[in-house]
């Protein structure tokens, strides 16, 4: 130690170009546990002056160049919104004499014609339809009763539940020129909400099951069924668009609140587990 010489480095951290930030991040917990100053990512910045800045300030000419360059998704969707402003502001109001236009059911005056001609078509295709919803279904109840796994099952109990709030709360009217056939579902052409679609929905749930359990071909197979049972239900005029895109849109929804659900009541499961063997009580039955 007589002869020692103590030696410093200075190291420094190459930046990130896909970081949007300029290098410097500090940390409030950190600032406040050493007082003014805070150390993050090899930087360091008064806490009290950097909570007061603005972030943009910071940026430089390769943080917007990065942005664009490697958050293009993000991008995309500012375009998007911009170009959706444009239209929304200028587009003409469907007058309350006339049906809600709608671009599915543009796009599919082809099939409807051939539908509207032949009967039999019509029925066999529903018929169909009413088969993969028994396959959903089928499903779905074998995830939770045979294999035991219960989220396809509440994911599908959620979304049933909201799809008829919402499909009380709001009664579309049916479209014009629908279709019905006594084999579709629910059979019977007895009333049914049109907002939103529960046959999409409840295939979507099954897919992310699939998908879950990597079960690969059969989650593109139900994919691909989905696409034709969505466009078969345009072309009898049996929903909406927006009805078919909002139930894409709560089966993925409702699959990530059941995983959410699941996930608390094992912490919770396991919690109370934990007290109870503490306290050399034992722990009650569970489902």
């Amino acid at each position: 130690m007589n002869g020692a010489k103590s030696t410093t480095a200075t190291i420094t951290r190459r930046r990130d170009p896909r970081s949007p930030s300029n290098g410097l991040v500090l940390d409030p917990v950190a600032g406040m546990a050493n007082g003014k100053r805070a150390v993050v990512n090899g930087g360091y910045g008064d806490y009290n002056k950097a909570k007061a800045a603005v972030a943009f300030m910071r940026w430089t000419r390769d943080d917007v160049f990065n942005l664009a360059r490697y958050h293009r998704l993000p991008c995309l969707f500012a375009a998007g919104l911009l170009f959706f402003m444009g239209v929304e502001y200028t587009l003409l109001m469907v007058p309350d004499d006339l049906p809600p236009f709608d671009l599915g059911f543009v796009a599919t005056r082809s099939l409807h014609r051939v539908l509207s001609s032949s009967s039999e078509l019509n029925t066999i295709l529903a018929a169909l339809n009413t088969v993969f919803v028994g396959m959903q279904t089928a499903y779905i109840l074998w995830a939770w009763l045979i294999e035991g796994r219960p989220r396809a099952t509440i994911s599908a109990l959620f979304m049933f539940t909201c799809r008829g709030i919402l499909g009380y709360s709001t009664q579309l009217p049916l479209p014009q020129g629908f279709l019905g056939s006594g084999v579709d579902f629910p059979v019977g052409n007895v009333s049914f909400f049109l907002f939103f679609s529960g046959h999409v929905a409840g295939s979507v749930i099954a897919s992310l099951d699939m998908r879950r359990m990597k079960r690969w071909e059969l989650a593109w197979t139900f994919d691909v069924l989905n696409v034709l049972q969505a466009v078969r239900l345009l072309g009898t005029r049996g929903h909406y668009t927006i009805d078919l895109a909002v139930g894409l849109g709560a089966g993925i929804l409702f699959d990530s609140l059941a995983g959410k659900y699941e996930e608390s009541h094992k912490m919770r499961k396991g919690i109370i587990h934990h007290v109870n063997g503490m306290n050399g009580s034992k722990e009650g039955p569970m489902i």
